[in-house]
C-alpha cells in the first residue's frame, strides 16, 4: 500500500507536466514579398489554432522597421493576447533569408525584425529560428523531411539540395536578367517574343499574338485576328472579345507571385538565398488576386507562380504529383518555332496586312518597355491557356520551359528514388508544367511532392526547435 501511495504523487506530477505541455504553443511564419502569414499551432501535435496575415516580409527588400511591423501584425492576429505567454517556439521562413553564412544580410534582418516583433507582443519563446522560405517549404512536405531536393517554379526557377533541413547547394535562382529559365518570367517573355516574331514574319502563327496584344492594351483593330476573332471564337479561349474578353484573363491570382491579368499578384518570387528577383511582388494592373501566385486564367493559382489554366479539382496542400494521363504529349519543338505534326494545330494565317503588323509592333514594344521587365511573368497564364487549346507555339514554350527546369535538377545529381519537393504554381496539382515535368522525372526514377507554402514547414521547424517531433502529414 505504501508503494501505491508513493506512486500516486508521481502520477499526479506527470499528469500536471503533461497538462502544461499540452498548453504549449508554437508559431510558424511564411514571409514573402507581398504578404506574411503566421500560424499558431499546438506544440504537441501541430494542430492549427489560429492564423494571421499582414504585409510584405521579404527580408532583403522590406526595411527592418517595416518588416517588424508586418511580423508583429501577423503574429498578433494569429495569437490571442491571453495565449502569448504559452508560446514556447517560433520559426519563420523568409524570402531573401538563408543561413549560408553567419552574417548573411537577409537572415540578420529577419532575425532582428522577428525578435523585435515578439518582444513588442510580450512573447518570450525559448526557441526563435529563421530559415529561407524554400527551406520552410521543403519541411512542409509530409513527414517534414530533413534531406532531399527542392524545386521552385513560379515567377523564376531555382533548385536546392537540402541537408539536415538547411540549403547545402543552390542551382539557379539568378533572377530574370541572368537566369530563372523555365519560370513564369521566362514563359511570359517567350510569349511576347513569339508575338513579335509572328508580326514581322519570322515566326509561326499563334493565338498568343492576339492574347498578348490584348493584355498589353494594343488596339483591337491592329490585332492579327481582329476580324475573325479566332482566339475568342474558333479557339474558344474566352468570350467574343478574345482570351478572357476585353479585360484579359479573368480569375483570381494564386499565392506568392503574379496574379492573373485581372487579379492581383503575389508574394515574392523565388526567395533565393541572394534574394534575387524570385517571389517578390508582381502585382497585376488591376483588381485583387489570391494570396500569392501567378493566377490562373479562370481560377485561383497557387504559391509563388503561375497557376494552372483551370484551377479546379481538389485543393491539395501537399502530396505526390504525378503525370496526368489525359495531358497531351509534348511536341518536339522550340519556343521559337514549330515543326512536324505540331503544324496541324497552328491557327490559320490571318489576313494581317503589313501596315497592321507594323502598327501592332509599334504599340506592343512601348507597352512592354513601360513596365519593369519582371512583370512579363503575368503573361504566363496566357501561354498555359493557349497551350490547353492546342496552340502549337504555346505548347512549344511550355515544353522548352520543362527542359530548362530539368537542368538545375540534373545539376544536383539526384539519386534514384530521391524526394523532390516542389512549390510554385507552375508545378501545382493543376500547374501547366506538372504533367510534362513529372513524366520526365519518372524516367529518372524521381517523383514530385507539391506543397502550397512554407507555413506547415515553419510550424514543424518550430516544434523541432522546442524538442517535439514534427507531424507525419499535417499541413496548415
Amino acid at each position: 500500500m505504501n508503494n501505491d501511495l508513493n506512486q500516486d504523487p508521481d502520477r499526479a506530477r506527470k499528469r500536471a507536466r503533461d497538462q502544461v505541455r499540452d498548453r504549449d504553443l508554437v508559431v510558424g511564419l511564411d514571409a514573402g514579398g507581398t504578404r506574411t502569414r503566421a500560424v499558431l499551432a499546438s506544440a504537441v501535435d501541430g494542430r492549427v489554432l489560429g492564423q494571421g496575415v499582414s504585409g510584405p516580409g521579404n527580408a532583403l527588400t522590406v526595411p527592418v522597421p517595416l518588416l517588424t511591423e508586418h511580423l508583429a501584425e501577423a503574429v498578433a492576429r494569429a495569437v490571442p493576447e491571453p495565449d502569448r505567454a504559452r508560446v514556447v517556439a517560433v520559426a519563420g521562413g523568409f524570402a531573401g533569408a538563408a543561413e549560408t553564412a553567419p552574417d548573411e544580410p537577409g537572415r540578420l534582418n529577419a532575425l532582428a525584425a522577428l525578435t523585435a516583433a515578439l518582444r513588442r507582443l510580450g512573447i518570450t519563446a525559448d526557441s526563435v529560428g529563421v530559415s529561407s522560405d524554400i527551406e520552410a517549404a521543403f519541411a512542409s512536405a509530409p513527414g517534414a523531411p530533413a534531406d532531399g531536393l527542392a524545386l521552385v517554379a513560379g515567377t523564376g526557377a531555382v533548385a536546392m539540395r537540402i541537408i539536415d533541413r538547411r540549403c547545402a547547394v543552390t542551382v539557379g535562382g539568378d533572377g530574370w536578367l541572368l537566369g530563372d529559365d523555365g519560370g513564369g518570367f521566362w514563359i511570359g517573355r517567350s510569349a511576347v517574343r513569339a508575338a513579335l516574331r509572328m508580326a514581322d514574319g519570322r515566326g509561326a502563327p499563334t493565338t498568343l499574338a492576339d492574347a498578348v496584344g490584348r493584355a498589353l492594351g494594343v488596339p483591337a483593330e491592329v490585332l492579327p485576328y481582329a476580324e475573325d476573332r479566332l482566339v475568342g471564337g474558333q479557339a474558344g479561349l474566352g468570350g467574343p472579345d478574345g482570351l478572357g474578353g476585353e479585360g484579359g484573363v479573368g480569375g483570381a491570382g494564386g499565392r506568392d507571385g503574379v496574379g492573373s491579368l485581372s487579379g492581383a499578384g503575389g508574394r515574392d518570387g523565388l526567395g533565393s538565398p541572394s534574394g534575387a528577383d524570385g517571389r517578390d511582388g508582381l502585382r497585376s494592373p488591376s483588381g485583387a488576386g489570391g494570396p500569392d501566385g501567378l493566377g490562373t486564367p479562370s481560377g485561383a493559382g497557387s504559391r509563388d507562380g503561375v497557376g494552372s489554366p483551370r484551377a479546379s479539382g481538389p485543393n491539395h496542400t501537399a502530396g505526390p504529383v504525378s503525370a496526368d494521363a489525359s495531358a497531351s504529349p509534348s511536341t518536339p519543338v522550340s519556343a521559337s518555332g514549330v515543326s512536324g505534326t505540331a503544324r496541324e494545330r497552328l491557327p490559320a494565317e490571318p489576313e494581317w496586312s503589313p501596315a497592321r503588323r507594323a502598327a501592332y509592333r509599334m504599340h506592343l514594344l512601348p507597352a512592354v518597355m513601360a513596365e519593369p521587365p519582371i512583370h512579363l511573368a503575368r503573361l504566363a497564364p496566357l501561354v498555359a491557356e493557349a497551350a490547353r487549346h492546342q496552340d502549337a507555339v504555346a505548347r512549344a514554350i511550355l515544353d522548352e520551359a520543362v527542359d530548362h527546369l530539368l537542368e538545375p535538377v540534373r545539376a544536383l545529381a539526384p539519386r534514384q528514388g530521391e524526394r523532390i519537393v516542389a512549390t510554385g504554381g507552375l508545378l501545382g496539382p493543376e500547374g501547366p508544367l506538372t504533367a510534362l515535368l513529372s513524366e520526365r522525372l519518372k524516367a529518372l526514377g524521381l517523383t514530385l511532392d507539391w506543397v502550397a507554402d512554407g507555413c506547415g514547414g515553419a510550424v514543424a521547424l518550430a516544434r523541432l526547435g522546442h524538442g517535439g517531433s514534427p507531424p507525419s502529414s499535417r499541413t496548415s
